[in-house]
């Protein structure tokens, strides 16, 4: 069985007025995808917990950043047609849901919880293989394509496992 794709996304912070600032995702045959975001002009809020999480600050956006549309229509590209998973489905589809909103764009995949995709028993050694995965990836930064990368290896060991 292929692994599933992951997708990931960095926001501004949690809550209310959050919005996306980075998406990512790893396909099946694990070619990895990445896109800083710009914020539109109605997006405002910033949260420097979040910023310290993953280190991109608001005037990186504004100078490496691309537009909402360009993401989401990079996005329909890629993955159109596709089931994509994510571990923090409540969040990322909201996220998702105003990346597509603001650029006026219909999205083409399907975004699902990652649990949908786990057995009990993946889900019994997830939390301890995941800390492996990271510890063996050295993964210091928390980015969109490489917090992806980790969970779609965690799927694959946890699968191999049970």
């Amino acid at each position: 069985m292929n692994p599933p794709i992951i997708l990931d996304i960095e926001a501004s912070g949690f809550g209310k007025n959050s919005y996306p600032i980075e998406v990512g995702f790893i396909d099946e045959s694990l070619n990895t995808w990445c896109a800083l975001i710009k914020p539109e002009e109605n997006w405002h809020h910033w949260d420097l917990d979040a910023e310290n999480m993953h280190d991109i600050s608001r005037e990186c956006l504004f100078k490496h950043g691309k537009s909402a549309k360009l993401v989401a229509e990079a996005l329909n590209e890629q993955l159109r047609n596709k089931t994509v998973y994510s571990d923090g489905w409540m969040h990322d589809f909201t996220w998702i849901s105003l990346l597509f909103d603001s650029a006026k764009i219909q999205q083409q995949f399907k975004l699902e919880d990652l649990r949908n995709v786990l057995t009990r028993e993946q889900e019994a050694i997830w939390h301890a293989t995941k800390k492996l995965v990271q510890q063996e990836l050295n993964t210091k930064r928390h980015r969109a394509s490489i917090d992806a990368k980790v969970l779609q290896l965690t799927w694959q060991r946890t699968r191999e496992n049970t």
